[in-house]
């Protein structure tokens, strides 16, 4: 009979058990640990008083710990602070919206009142990705009333109409600093178009929110900005739109591509331009086409109408043009459809480049 001879590894222990501390843990062995925790003990993962939510008050209140020991320049019961005018003060309760829904923290005050937590500020009551979530929402068409339905269903948090017409409104900002931004010099083309809005007029009345949308000389699709009508524009509004573009920037267009739009026809801003027009003739007809087809501008129409589609129609003038704006705002997440617009227009930009010699220098913001 023959004896089998095992080797055994030795296995060193670790040091943190050699020195009487446990053995670290893992961030996925820590997660494994809370999620058991909280199923033996019957308690939610989500919803309210459920486990992200604990978590999420936990994880608050150890940063606003942090930020007054910051302040301070000393730990809670540190001798340091004896004697050092200013210490910890108890604190006060507040309720904030966070995205795991409505979560109390204990807010930490100091003696001589000079504490300011820069990460639960005065007065605020939202946490930041909440405003994102209205917006997001917002910009799918969703009206108050269904943002507000729908935070209550899957957060359990009560948020007003006026809250979320509050967080919409901030929008307006940035809506006024995009349609003045800077422009491009020149552009090969602009296409002009409008959707038609319901506005709550008594009666209810449609009325166009004209879009300027532009290729850029890299090939890049940019929207210009978008203009609030009633749906009687004649040349004169139609001059002051191009001279607000003129003021911001652009010196040259190639071409402009509009459809039915009354009195924009009549500006004749490119009545002499028949000579550099004529080439345009004899171009490919798959440039042609490109060019001259609606799917350009009608791909980011259909984004903009399914979003109005869903709200229905606005309370006011100014609502139908904010909630244009979050859709175009929201368009292509990904990147992908500005790749797929770069490739479409490089034999057309390529056609401009020798119709126009000259005349599409680099751009200039």
């Amino acid at each position: 009979m023959t004896d089998t001879v095992v080797e055994l590894e030795t296995v060193e222990p670790d040091e943190s058990a050699l020195l009487g501390r446990p053995a670290p843990v893992s961030d996925e062995q820590l997660v494994a640990m809370l999620v058991e925790r909280a199923r033996s003990e019957g308690l939610q993962l989500t919803g309210q008083d459920g486990l992200l939510q604990q978590l999420t008050k936990r994880v608050l209140e150890s940063a606003l710990e942090g930020e007054i020991t910051d302040h301070l320049g000393h730990d809670k019961h540190d001798a340091v602070g004896r004697g050092s005018g200013n210490s910890r003060n108890g604190g006060r309760a507040k309720t904030v919206l966070t995205d795991v829904g409505p979560v109390e923290v204990k807010v930490p005050r100091d003696t001589s009142g000079t504490f300011e937590s820069q990460i639960v500020k005065k007065r605020q009551r939202r946490l930041t990705g909440v405003d994102e979530m209205v917006l997001s929402l917002s910009a799918k068409g969703l009206t108050h009333g269904e943002i507000s339905a729908h935070l209550a269903e899957v957060y359990g948090a009560e948020v007003s109409k006026q809250t979320i017409s509050t967080i919409s409104d901030q929008v307006m900002d940035g809506m006024a600093a995009w349609q003045s931004r800077p422009l491009d010099r020149v552009y090969p083309v602009l296409f002009v178009d409008a959707i038609n809005v319901k506005i709550r007029d008594q009666p209810v009345a449609n009325r166009p929110i004209y879009l300027v949308m532009a290729v850029t000389v890299e090939g890049e699709r940019d929207i210009l900005g978008i203009w609030a009508g009633d749906g009687g524009e004649g040349a004169k509004y139609w001059l002051q739109v191009f001279t607000e573009l003129k003021n911001r920037g652009l010196d040259d267009v190639l071409m402009l591509v509009c459809d039915g739009l009354k009195g924009l026809p009549d500006v004749k801003l490119w009545s002499d331009a028949w000579a550099e027009f004529v080439p345009f003739l004899a171009y490919d007809v798959g440039i042609c086409k490109v060019i001259c087809s609606t799917n350009a501008i009608e791909s980011v129409n259909a984004r903009i109408r399914k979003t109005v589609r869903a709200r229905g129609h606005f309370p006011t003038e100014s609502a139908g043009p904010k909630c244009v704006y979050l859709a175009l705002m929201s368009l292509d997440p990904t990147g992908k459809g500005r790749r797929r617009w770069t490739m479409r227009w490089k034999a057309p930009l390529n056609a401009f480049q020798i119709a126009f010699d000259g005349r599409l220098s680099p751009s200039s913001r």
